[in-house]
């Protein structure tokens, strides 16, 4: 397993195709595999105009090949990069990974903006900027963007100018490992949503949040030890957090359980 504390070794699609591996998720193989075969066929889309390119590109990955929305949307199986390659359906994270990857193929720029809850496409090409849902292939104004933050933090947000920031290769790693940690919770899957903490945690140590995450999925799991000193960690270094008092209590409760081993 790469060590995500090596910023330098972190590559797309391979480090997220390891990653889910790890994970007990999909096959390094056979998505490495179905990603060759997309990025071989791309190229008969390589024409002269930047425009065409994209529009080419669009059609041919939502039309003909028929890339959509998974339905069981906020599954782990959406957030994993090679389950998306290999079946043809995602989140809007995977899909628009998928497809940055491709434009890469055809010399195209697009970039992953990671909103609140949403992922988004840029495409600049010349002076023309479009913003394109990875749901769909359709454009979307700034108008839409926010009211996908709207959506996501509640109808005050505001819209950030670092929301239009493109993200790095960590920053989309890390989006998927979260992902990928939400739809096991959701699923009552806990050891994998364990390891997802374990690897945001080597890239994010000061996430106290992380640790708390952490704290209730080894309470799951009846590693009450771990729990407990993911909460103590929690309480010694965030003394004025809102949720402190709540903190406490749990770890009041941890404290009088009995430890199960595994």
């Amino acid at each position: 397993m790469t060590d995500l504390t090596q910023n330098d070794s972190i590559q797309l699609p391979e480090t997220a195709f390891e990653i889910a591996e790890h994970l007990g998720f999909s096959k390094q193989k056979n998505a490495n595999w179905a990603w060759l075969e997309l990025a071989g066929s791309v190229l008969s889309f390589y024409v002269v105009d930047r425009h065409d390119r994209l529009n080419g590109l669009l059609k041919w990955f939502y039309n003909d090949l028929g890339f959509c929305a998974r339905e069981a949307y906020y599954s782990a199986e959406a957030a994993d990069l090679g389950k998306c390659l290999t079946s043809k359906q995602g989140n809007s994270t995977t899909l628009a990974t998928v497809l940055m990857l491709l434009g890469k193929q055809l010399d195209l720029s697009l970039e992953l903006l990671l909103l609140p809850g949403q992922s988004i496409l840029c495409s600049r090409i010349d002076d023309e900027v479009r913003y394109i849902d990875p749901l769909t292939g359709t454009d979307l104004s700034k108008h839409q963007l926010h009211v996908f933050v709207r959506g996501e933090l509640g109808n005050s947000a505001k819209f950030k100018p670092s929301y239009l920031k493109p993200a790095t290769l960590k920053r989309i790693i890390s989006r998927m490992i979260h992902e990928m940690k939400a739809g096991s919770i959701v699923a009552h899957n806990f050891e994998p949503a364990l390891e997802c903490c374990n690897l945001l945690l080597q890239w994010h140590s000061d996430d106290l949040n992380l640790n708390r995450e952490r704290a209730f999925i080894a309470q799951q799991l009846g590693c009450i030890s771990v729990a407990t000193a993911d909460l103590t960690h929690f309480v010694e270094n965030s003394p004025h957090d809102p949720v402190i008092e709540l903190v406490k209590m749990q770890l009041k409760e941890l404290k009088e359980e009995v430890e199960t081993f595994h």
